[in-house]
């Protein structure tokens, strides 16, 4: 092989080694880039009417993660459902991250702030049911420990595991997941020790569907 041959066959080498780097980088990286949650400061009248009482309704929430559907119970929690339902029709919770997710207990989202401490610029107040169980599935508003019971703004928590029968019946009811608990439980199990996420977890859309 002559000297030409020679480089010739190591640039060829060569090039070929750069084309498979750059495939396995493009195939690293993996679709589009992370978005991080909003931080949103506007503030929000307070609710009108959106549901009915007894009105069937429920909520898609498309995420970073993949998407679940909220029953909302317009029958047992009808002026909480219905301020769910309104902060979802005015876009609230577009762009909002999960700021806390909690393993085998709850994952929690809906703070503008995405600090915990955010809300709509408005409080109702429903006294939750008194046989209310927080099951996996069931989908709740948070409140702060000084805060009367069946209190919320627009946080609010899913509960994807067994930690969640700890809790007391003080926390509105919303409703339950009634598809894509998969997504739930996937998102759930993206907790640190420290209850923060993990990667960012964003609700993309959130859109109200009823009858």
């Amino acid at each position: 092989m002559t000297d030409r041959n020679k480089l010739i066959t190591l640039l060829a080498a060569g090039l070929l080694m750069i084309a498979v780097v750059i495939a396995v980088l493009i195939g690293q990286g993996g679709g589009d880039e992370q978005v991080a949650p909003e931080v949103k400061t506007e503030q929000l009248p307070r609710p009108d009417r959106v549901v009915e009482p007894g009105e069937a309704a429920s909520v898609r929430m498309d995420t970073s993660e993949g998407s679940f559907t909220i029953a909302l119970d317009t029958e047992r929690a009808p002026v909480t459902a219905n301020n769910f339902a309104y902060l979802v029709e005015q876009g609230f919770y577009d762009g909002l991250g999960f700021h806390r997710i909690v393993p085998d207990f709850v994952i929690q989202g809906g703070d503008p702030l995405g600090d915990g401490t955010g809300g709509p610029g408005y409080k109702v107040v429903e006294a939750p049911p008194k046989d209310l169980e927080y099951l996996p599935g069931v989908v709740a508003m948070a409140k702060s420990g000084t805060e009367a019971s069946g209190t919320s703004g627009s946080q609010f928590y899913i509960v994807t595991g067994a930690g969640g029968q700890s809790l007391t019946p003080d926390y509105a009811l919303v409703g339950a997941v009634e598809s894509g608990m998969d997504v739930v439980e996937s998102i759930g199990a993206l907790g640190g020790p420290d209850e923060q996420p993990t990667k960012d977890v964003v609700i993309e859309k959130a859109a109200l569907e009823e009858g």
